[in-house]
């Protein structure tokens, strides 16, 4: 059985997080999406919890157009190295998303670390689809804290969590 994680900090899940992940469910058995449990820092939006209910709903929220969300994945928070978490959820792969260029070139670094670390844990890199290439959960948290609209870039659960129990 082929089991993968994709790790990150979620803050927030995105739609093109959400591509990646469903993605990962045609080429894997099981994909845990782990939510790294930071210490706060500053500019966090959410803490680990919230971040990992937020994955939840927004698979279950996706779940009808893409059953395997619910049963080819799980979620789970995790602390230390990624490599570390690989290996106590017995997974073979770490699944990472590439946007634009910038982040091949920390993304190759950090796959030939974690070569290094862990030589039987692969690394494969799925590229975001065009439609979600520019979006962050960095440039997310800046847009909507600033009361922008992120409709169409983050899932409907997160869209709501943002806008606050007050919002309409």
């Amino acid at each position: 059985m082929a089991i993968a994680i994709y790790p990150g900090t979620f803050d927030p899940i995105t739609l093109g997080h959400l591509d990646v992940i469903t993605r990962a469910t045609r080429l894997f058995d099981e994909v845990i999406v782990a939510v790294y449990r930071d210490a706060a820092k500053p500019g966090r939006m959410f803490d680990a919890d919230q971040r990992i209910a937020l994955v939840r709903d927004a698979l279950t929220e996706a779940a009808p157009g893409h059953p395997a969300l619910l049963t080819r994945t799980r979620v789970e928070g995790y602390t230390g190295l990624s490599i570390d978490f690989a290996h106590a959820c017995g997974a073979s792969v770490i699944v990472r998303g590439l946007r634009a260029v910038t982040d091949f070139e920390y993304e190759f670094k950090l796959a030939h670390m974690n070569h290094h670390l862990a030589p039987g844990i692969e690394v494969v890199c799925l590229m975001t689809n065009a439609q979600q290439a520019f979006v962050s959960s960095s440039l997310i948290r800046e847009v909507a804290g600033l009361g922008g609209d992120v409709t169409g870039l983050v899932p409907p659960n997160v869209l709501r969590a943002l806008r606050g129990p007050d919002a309409g």
